[in-house]
């Protein structure tokens, strides 16, 4: 097993990010081969069980109520709609469903309690749950651990620096304080980011160093590629080049030798080259199915087609941490406590955010 260090400086993981692609390539290999097998590689599926509205100002975000996209919304989805879900994801060779809610924080009431027997539901076909609903506060997590929830995502986006400039509705420490509150459980923590959002290398170093400072660090980092999606306050962004995915994923797997590194939005701009060379550089996760929330995917038998040729397997469900147990609703230990908590709203104006917003009505 490789050495977890929590100390990296910005400094030094640039210093990675910018050594010699091939020399860059051979130290992320090695070390992903001495904690992960390199020729398996876990597959979620992402359902977004709840769409559209979110009244957040994130500047990636077509799910954002105050610009205008293409995108439909939905009700909650209800608990037999995700059931057949997951059932077809499991066939297709998922190990794991991960469900977005287009929520800025979860609320106690029945729409929480219907996502919690969603997760004692998918948890009980024997597959790994992952569920990302926004800001949670610790007894919510607690109430998802319950249920059987196997892992939370909560993305911290960018660096601290930049966040400021791609949101104005919630602050860096919430994001940290939602891990935080999932640390208290036995559910593991996904975080990741995107790169492509205008950041400089040292944001995405920054990133870096948020991740890797947290102790434990988290079980599973998604490195995405913004997707510009009309309408969003960063429609006009020029995709991000295949080198930098695959640098921003060699770094990620040095930084964290560990965790697992998934590839994931953006994936329909890459070659079957530049998705090997990913594997190759430490990614071993990926999302499958045509759709990520509402952006663009592979389909999931042209993913297999692609893992067939690179002779790569896929990852059985509780591979890296044992299931956990479902405690069912009548029997459990924590009830909605009513919580209104004070998530932050810093209040300050994003001059693109306001443009979309504006050109929206």
């Amino acid at each position: 097993m490789s050495e977890i260090r929590h100390d990296w400086t910005k400094e030094q993981i640039l210093g990675i990010y910018n050594k010699p692609l091939m020399e860059l390539l051979y130290e992320a290999a090695t070390v992903h081969r001495k904690s992960h097998d390199p020729n398996t590689v876990q597959v979620s599926t992402l359902l977004s069980i709840k769409t559209g509205g979110c009244p957040e100002d994130c500047g990636y975000c077509p799910q954002a109520a105050r610009y205008h996209t293409d995108i439909e919304g939905n009700d909650l989805m209800t608990v037999p709609h995700v059931k057949a879900q997951a059932l077809r994801a499991k066939a297709s060779g998922s190990s794991r469903v991960c469900m977005g809610a287009a929520w800025r924080n979860v609320k106690d009431g029945p729409e929480f309690d219907q996502v919690l027997e969603m997760v004692r539901t998918i948890n009980k076909l024997d597959m790994e749950v992952c569920c990302t609903l926004g800001m949670i506060t610790e007894n919510q997590a607690k109430r998802l651990a319950e249920a059987g929830l196997y892992a939370y995502n909560h993305n911290l986006d960018t660096s601290e620096d930049y966040y400021k400039d791609v949101i104005s509705t919630r602050a860096f420490e919430d994001r940290l304080d939602t891990i935080e509150n999932v640390r208290k459980t036995n559910v593991t923590v996904c975080s990741g980011g995107i790169i492509g959002m205008g950041e400089k290398l040292e944001d995405r170093a920054g990133m870096l160093v948020a991740l890797a400072s947290l102790s434990p660090q988290p079980e599973s980092v998604p490195i995405n590629a913004l997707v510009p999606v009309e309408g969003t306050p960063m429609e006009d962004i020029e995709p991000v080049a295949i080198w930098d995915m695959i640098r921003m994923v060699a770094t990620t797997r040095i930084v964290m030798p560990e965790t697992q590194v998934r590839l994931s939005a953006g994936r329909t701009e890459m070659t079957r080259e530049g998705q090997a060379m990913c594997f190759f550089a430490g990614a071993n996760s990926i999302f499958a199915g045509d759709k990520l929330l509402t952006t663009p995917n592979p389909d999931v038998n042209e993913d297999m087609e692609m893992f067939k040729l690179l002779g790569l397997n896929t990852q059985k469900p509780f591979t890296k941490v044992s299931q956990p147990e479902t405690i069912e609703a009548k029997d459990s230990q924590y009830q909605p406590l009513g919580e209104k908590p004070k998530w932050s709203r810093p209040g300050h104006k994003i001059e693109r955010n306001e443009l979309a917003k504006q050109n929206a009505k």
